[in-house]
């Protein structure tokens, strides 16, 4: 079974060890979060748990999803997530920071900052040409195309929209979970900015350190 749940980005801050080391930490607000729908592997073909985050007015809240929600006796929610392989948790449930506890390592997934337009050097990390000797290459992208093909071909790093896109940060510690006021401390930054939506889930084992 695999836990998760979505939170808040809240913001960053740091926290002091016993020892008196300084972890740099960032604050999320974790649910609490409403089981909206079950996904069974008889009907749909596979077992996943639809849970919901956040408040949203029924007047900006499409009726279609009004209706979903209704049927599971909860009010307009924001964000509607899948979670595959959550357990048998029943429709209505809460799901709270304290499924997580100090020590877990955790895959956190968010939409990235956006930075707008940016060239190649930013956006791909690409190195300088040379500023002496009259060179005018200095951020310049090099050859985008080769010899025979007479063109550029696809998927030729270039500069263009930076950031904005879905990210996954594997492995981050929970420092610390405050379960009075639902809130995780992770060690390190998590994707998205302030008061952006995140999914939190049990670390791919795999990929952690």
């Amino acid at each position: 079974m695999s836990r998760g749940i979505l939170a808040r980005k809240v913001g960053m801050t740091q926290l002091f060890t016993e020892r008196g080391t300084v972890v740099p930490v960032t604050v999320l607000e974790a649910g609490p979060c409403r089981v909206v729908q079950r996904k069974t592997t008889a009907v749909d073909g596979y077992e996943a748990l639809q849970i919901g985050f956040g408040e949203r007015s029924p007047k900006r809240t499409p009726k279609p999803l009004i209706g979903h929600l209704k049927r599971a006796g909860l009010r307009p929610m924001r964000t509607l997530v899948e979670l595959r392989d959550a357990g048998e948790a029943g429709i209505g449930s809460e799901i709270t920071a304290e499924i997580f506890s100090a020590g877990d390592r955790v895959d956190v997934t968010g939409v990235s900052k956006g930075k707008g337009f940016a060239g190649q050097h930013k956006r791909h990390n690409f190195g300088r040409g040379p500023v002496t000797h009259g060179s005018h290459n200095i951020r310049q992208p090099g050859s985008i195309g080769s010899v025979d093909a007479a063109r550029t071909l696809r998927g030729v790093k270039m500069a263009g929209h930076l950031g904005a896109s879905r990210s996954t940060v594997k492995g981050l510690e929970v420092v610390r979970v405050d379960a009075a006021r639902n809130l995780l401390m992770l060690k390190g930054a998590v994707p998205g900015s302030r008061n952006g939506v995140v999914l939190i889930r049990d670390a791919d084992r795999e990929a952690t350190f």
